[in-house]
């Protein structure tokens, strides 16, 4: 895809954004659809922008849902800058209801719970036993489990599909972010467009 005169059209730069959301490198992108890498990520930040917040892209919540927090870890630039993603699924819906990346602390953990929509919050929950979510989440409703309980078994299947569509995620890979902006960007994007493809699905 060399440039055109008069400009690229929404479908070419939708094509190349598509290539750089299977896995593929900027590098890679740029190399394949002779697009330069930080036009590339211009054209990403730009769309991102337009995509609504991920509040907007939430089914209604039910009193009887349930919550599966997880997180997974990542690293922008080298393996020692440690950023974690910490998620919240509705196991009815499927959709990730919130998120937060920082450090394995308490204080991200309380980040992620107050990313939590307030009709979410009074929904039971399960998570792992590691220690931040039991200083964070009301133990009134809250629950630590084992892998084998399987209670959290649809937030763990959520990371490998992660896994499978951003190599940045993957544990052992030569794809990393290289900064922190592009890391949580790249990660609203498939977040956010994950969603909506479940609100597409269950509203039609």
């Amino acid at each position: 895809m060399l440039k055109p005169k008069t400009g690229y059209s929404t479908e070419q730069k939708a094509q190349v954004l598509a290539g750089y959301q299977e896995r593929m490198s900027l590098r890679g992108a740029q190399r394949v659809f002779h697009v330069w890498r930080q036009t590339i990520m211009k054209w990403l930040i730009h769309y991102v922008e337009q995509l609504p917040q991920l509040p907007e892209t939430l089914l209604s919540a039910q009193v009887d849902d349930v919550l599966e927090f997880d997180e997974a870890w990542s690293f922008v630039e080298r393996r020692d800058n440690q950023h974690w993603l910490w998620t919240v699924l509705c196991r009815r819906t499927r959709q990730i209801i919130a998120f937060a990346i920082g450090d394995h602390s308490e204080a991200t953990c309380r980040q992620l719970w107050e990313a939590v929509p307030l009709a979410y919050r009074v929904c039971h929950s399960y998570s792992d036993f590691w220690r931040a979510y039991a200083a964070v989440l009301p133990p009134e409703t809250h629950q630590s489990v084992g892998k084998e309980t399987g209670q959290t078994a649809h937030q763990e299947r959520w990371y490998c599909t992660l896994r499978q569509r951003l190599a940045r995620y993957v544990r052992e890979t030569l794809s990393f972010s290289k900064k922190d902006a592009h890391h949580h960007l790249v990660t609203r994007w498939f977040i956010t467009e994950y969603n909506m493809r479940i609100y597409a699905s269950l509203t039609i």
